[in-house]
C-alpha cells in the first residue's frame, strides 16, 4: 500500500489510466480553437475514473476486491471518437474525450466493482460517466454550448487504444494498488 494507511483515507478513486499524446494533430486544434478561453488543460496523466469514492470505511481494504475482478480481466480496447463538454457539479465545464461505443465486458466490470464497493460500505455520490478529462474552464461567463459549438469544429478522427494500466489511489495523494491487464 506504499505507507498509505486505509484509516486515514477519506477520497479515492479506480481509474484506468488512458495512453494520450498532447502533441497529436486533433489536441493541437482543439487547444488553438480554444485559445480565447481560458482553458486548464490536462497535462498528462489522462485516465477514466471507474469509481469516485467519496468515503471510504475506516480500516475496509479494497484491494482483494479490486485483485478479484482485475486479475484475470483482458485489457478492453476503447475507440475514441467524440469530443464535448459537460458542466460539473461545481459548475465548472469539463472538455473531454469519449467512446460513444463502449465494449459491453468494460461496463460490466465497471457496474460489478461499484456495486461490491458499494456493498463494502464506500459511499459513492457520482455515477459512472466515461470520459477522459482534457481541461477545465472555470470562468462563469463561458456558456456550455458556446464550449460545445467550439469543439464541434474539431477534426476528431477515430482512434483506438488498448487500456492497460489500472490504479486505486487516494485523491491528490498516493497509489494504493495497482495492476497491469493482460493484452487480449
Amino acid at each position: 500500500m506504499n505507507g498509505i494507511l486505509i484509516s486515514d483515507i477519506m477520497k479515492t478513486y479506480l481509474e484506468i489510466q488512458v495512453p494520450l499524446r498532447n502533441d497529436i494533430g486533433w489536441f493541437k486544434d482543439l487547444r488553438s480553437i480554444c485559445q480565447n478561453i481560458d482553458v486548464r488543460w490536462q497535462m498528462g496523466y489522462y485516465h477514466i475514473t471507474m469509481a469516485f469514492v467519496d468515503e471510504t470505511p475506516i480500516g475496509i481494504d479494497l484491494r482483494p476486491l479490486l485483485e478479484k475482478y482485475l486479475r484475470n480481466f483482458p485489457a478492453p480496447i476503447l475507440t475514441f471518437d467524440k469530443l464535448d463538454a459537460f458542466t460539473s457539479m461545481s459548475g465548472m465545464h469539463i472538455i473531454y474525450l469519449a467512446a460513444t461505443e463502449i465494449p459491453k465486458s468494460f461496463i460490466s466490470l465497471v457496474q460489478a466493482i461499484r456495486t461490491d464497493m458499494k456493498s463494502a460500505g464506500c459511499v459513492m455520490n457520482s455515477d459512472f460517466r466515461l470520459h477522459v478529462t482534457l481541461g477545465r474552464v472555470k470562468d462563469p461567463r463561458i456558456q456550455l454550448s458556446t464550449l460545445q459549438d467550439l469543439l464541434g469544429e474539431v477534426n476528431l478522427y477515430a482512434f483506438s487504444q488498448t487500456l492497460t494500466d489500472v490504479d486505486y489511489r487516494v485523491f491528490r495523494g498516493g497509489t494504493i494498488y495497482e495492476t497491469h491487464l493482460r493484452r487480449a
